[in-house]
């Protein structure tokens, strides 16, 4: 069982420390964990401890730091995703399986042809939604880092931004050459940024703007994929080729 606090691990071996509410509902009522069970602590920014559970009262549930443990390694290539808004539950789908894939970053976008605008209630609710979706996901797949999910952006300032060496766009229907040698160059930092569009795709001013900005455009097959299925592809490819899959 693998636990997401967001404290200072590494300075708590050896101590015992009371688990939040969220958490310890979940340790104590879902998962019904028992004295002496063994738990795996992290804490989002690389450091992952081994604890026990040392006792589980109805509204309460302390555990013990027992030591410090070697997490898995992360994805030498770092990958800034930049995501346009998509309706219902596809922009959590998006966000989960991003965080699986290794993704270092994630901006939601609004872009021309965008469905979604949010206001800054809303907003502030559905970012806190999705970095609980990122939690979720590392604690699932074995990640020691949290992704990091940024406020939503329009999609000229996000594309005006910094960016790394390699810069993909995901656009049916046009593709630029092949990528030729290392395209990082031997940069310790393997930066990269990739940008999927919505369900209707970019306007021609957007993708003119993204290949201004030294953005290439990509395709993948003959078929259009979703908006939530691009990126899985894209990373994955990314990941093969430049990552640790």
């Amino acid at each position: 069982m693998r636990i997401y606090l967001d404290l200072a691990l590494e300075s708590l071996v050896g101590q015992e420390i009371t688990l939040p509410d969220a958490q310890a509902r979940h340790v104590g009522r879902v998962m019904r964990a028992r004295e002496g069970q063994s738990l795996r602590l992290f804490d989002g920014r690389g450091c992952e401890v081994d604890a026990l559970v040392a006792s589980v009262e109805r509204r309460q549930v302390d555990v013990r730091v027992v030591a410090k443990r070697e997490p898995l390694p992360e994805s030498p290539l770092r990958v800034h995703l930049g995501q346009v808004v998509s309706k219902g539950e596809r922009m959590d789908f998006v966000v989960q399986k991003a965080t699986e894939l290794g993704v270092a970053e994630i901006t939601p976008l609004y872009s021309e042809r965008a469905d979604v605008r949010l206001n800054d209630e809303r907003e502030a609710k559905k970012l806190a939604h999705w970095r609980g979706v990122a939690v979720s996901a590392c604690e699932q797949c074995g990640r020691a880092w949290l992704p990091r999910i940024n406020s939503p952006r329009r999609l000229s300032d996000w594309l005006e931004g910094q960016h790394g060496p390699l810069r993909w766009i995901l656009h049916p229907g046009e593709a630029g050459g092949a990528v030729e040698g290392d395209p990082f160059d031997g940069n310790v930092s393997r930066e990269t940024s990739l940008l999927i569009g919505p369900e209707g795709g970019f306007s021609d001013a957007e993708v003119a703007l993204a290949r201004s900005l030294h953005f290439v455009p990509r395709t993948f097959g003959p078929r259009i994929l979703r908006t939530e299925t691009a990126p899985l592809v894209a990373l994955s490819i990314l990941q093969s080729r430049y990552g640790d899959l």
